[in-house]
């Protein structure tokens, strides 16, 4: 399995529009971050987890014109805000599958109604295959099962995916004992390292890294990162030999 970092910055970006901090202000690509997202590709297959207002541009970079499905994290819209660009995949593919929880479809429909319209919809509209998922059920894609992980990002329930021996987090700030438990084992963890301040919402540097040592993956890659993180280089000579600062562009083979 190839592992595409699409995007790996948080809600706004990096640049941040108007920012005059110096990360922002970085001519270093890898301080340039996209929202987060990550194409997985084995065989045949490309499935992208979330698919966030960058999904058009993502897709143009990495030459990708065929998408077996969509993972959502959850609704936010720097995980969601893309899926009218599936557009032209659907043109040539016909249905999209959705793998979603209940209620993030739930907001979906009132953000995106045109798309999930029964009557007189719109011909250029895609459609979504929805596929509901929760915490309790494992699911299979493209012949591989994904254990879907509960996280709570402050007190929305958030799912991360494991898929073999990857595990995919993100907005994560709290996670029970027995969600860390499905984690164990995996060899390739990503997760979420917001900046070095603690954050209501989301892990900071200090946190994501314990939580990292209590899994003990054979490699971490952090993700959904701030300007305020700082300079990637900086950032990632302070981290344990086994923990990487992920880019956008980055790709892992498993």
């Amino acid at each position: 399995m190839k592992i595409t970092f699409l995007g790996t910055g948080t809600s706004q970006g990096i640049p941040v529009i108007g920012s005059s901090h110096p990360v922002c202000k970085s001519e270093n690509l890898k301080d340039k971050r996209l929202r987060v997202s990550v194409l997985l590709s084995w065989d045949s297959y490309n499935y992208v987890i979330d698919c966030g207002p960058d999904f058009r541009l993502q897709m143009l970079r990495e030459n990708c014109s065929k998408v077996n499905g969509i993972l959502l994290t959850h609704e936010h819209s720097d995980h969601t805000a893309g899926i009218d660009d599936i557009r032209p995949i659907y043109f040539k593919q016909g249905n999209m599958p959705f793998y979603a929880h209940r209620r993030v479809f739930e907001s979906l429909y009132k953000r995106y109604s045109y798309i999930f319209e029964t009557e007189n919809k719109y011909p250029g509209a895609p459609t979504i295959e929805e596929i509901e998922i929760s915490k309790d059920k494992s699911f299979i894609i493209g012949g591989k099962t994904v254990v879907p992980i509960e996280v709570l990002h402050n007190e929305l329930p958030v799912l991360g995916f494991r898929i073999e021996d990857f595990t995919y987090l993100t907005d994560v700030k709290t996670i029970a004992e027995e969600e860390i438990n499905k984690i164990k084992g995996t060899k390739i963890l990503v997760i979420n390292a917001l900046k070095e301040e603690p954050h209501h919402s989301h892990l900071s540097l200090s946190e994501a890294l314990l939580v990292i040592e209590k899994i003990k993956p054979e490699k971490a890659y952090l993700t959904h990162i701030s300007h305020l993180l700082g300079f990637h280089e900086e950032v990632e000579k302070r981290l344990p030999e086994n923990v990487f600062l992920a880019y956008d562009t980055l790709k892992i083979n498993l």
